[in-house]
């Protein structure tokens, strides 16, 4: 099968279309062949290790020291379950699901193994294999914060950089917990954001929201621009700042916040559970959540994808596309 391959850190031009040896299912998986995927901001900071501050060395433990322990990138996909191994129960041969490997990669490639106890779902009828393969990893961080903070209906939430996958997806599902939103993004994206039901919007270019005067109850900032220090004025008693973006330093003072103030810091790698893609696809068939897809490409031409995603103004989701001749 062909699958796109990175042998050392580094920019883009480190991708390569390779042949590689097609995965056979375990007894408890499913084999998946794969008609759309993703590149995230996660793709790009593990091919390139332009992480946060302070994490650079913890990167190179976790994902290889001197070249990567996991050749192929990619956290999500969507497709057909082609073949399932002798102890699968809950999917069958034909099921169109979406899947979200997180940290374990390997979804830049024709075909994925996947658990059938793990982050594997049936694809919503009513989305695209395009929109499916946008679902998890936007919508899974977002979902995750939001159960950590204990979003609470009523709340006034405001977003930092509300356009890109993690954020649309964080507009769309603090609308559904009934919370009012502050999407905060440049202008080029202040229609898109205010389309996904945003209540207010406020242009980054144009207006700082930490000098506005207004209080909210769970700031979530997911630019990276936005720490406590910079933040803690436009949190109410006993607000909640969800670190989605955050350095070394920004962790380590999240103690000391907690033992001075009323306020809460939030941070920490989102967890990746097979009931919260269940529970983002319920509602994608019922219309409240669906994945902003900014662009397409081809698998081909998935080093031209990180070019864009590098940049760090994507809009939505980069969605990748597989022909199977």
């Amino acid at each position: 099968m062909k699958a796109i391959v990175y042998e050392r850190y580094g920019p883009p031009e480190v991708l390569e279309l390779k042949e590689v040896t097609k995965p056979t299912p375990k007894d408890n998986e499913v084999l998946i062949k794969t008609y759309a995927t993703t590149v995230t901001t996660g793709d790009w900071r593990v091919r390139s290790l332009n992480v946060p501050v302070g994490f650079g060395l913890i990167s190179r433990l976790v994902f290889g020291v001197l070249r990567p322990r996991q050749p192929i990138l990619g956290t999500e996909l969507a497709g057909e379950i082609e073949s399932v191994g002798k102890d699968v129960s809950k999917f069958k041969v034909g099921n169109q699901v979406f899947a979200f490997n997180g940290a374990g990669m390997g979804c830049h490639a024709e075909y994925k193994c996947m658990p059938e106890d793990g982050p594997v779902a049936l694809k919503p009828a009513n989305l695209s294999y395009d929109e499916a393969a946008a679902i998890s990893f936007g919508g899974t961080t977002a979902l995750n914060f939001f159960r950590r903070g204990r979003l609470q209906s009523g709340e006034k939430v405001l977003i930092n950089g509300a356009s890109g996958g993690v954020g649309t997806a964080a507009v769309q599902l603090a609308k559904h917990f009934g919370a009012e939103v502050t999407g905060v993004c440049s202008t080029a994206n202040v229609e898109l954001v205010r389309s996904l039901g945003a209540n207010h919007v406020i242009d980054y270019t144009k207006e700082d929201f930490t000098r506005n005067g207004e209080t909210y109850d769970v700031i979530v900032d997911i630019a990276g621009t936005a720490p406590f220090s910079r933040s803690k004025g436009s949190l109410k008693e006993r607000g909640r700042l969800l670190l989605v973006l955050g350095g070394l330093p920004d962790m380590l003072q999240i103690p000391w916040i907690s033992m001075t103030s009323s306020k809460r810091v939030i941070a920490g790698p989102a967890a990746e559970r097979a009931e919260d893609l269940r529970f983002l696809a319920k509602l994608a068939e019922t219309g409240e959540f669906k994945p902003v897809i900014g662009r397409r490409y081809p698998f081909e031409q998935i080093a031209e994808a990180h070019r864009y995603v590098d940049t760090g103004h994507k809009k939505g989701n980069v969605v990748i596309t597989l022909e199977h001749t």
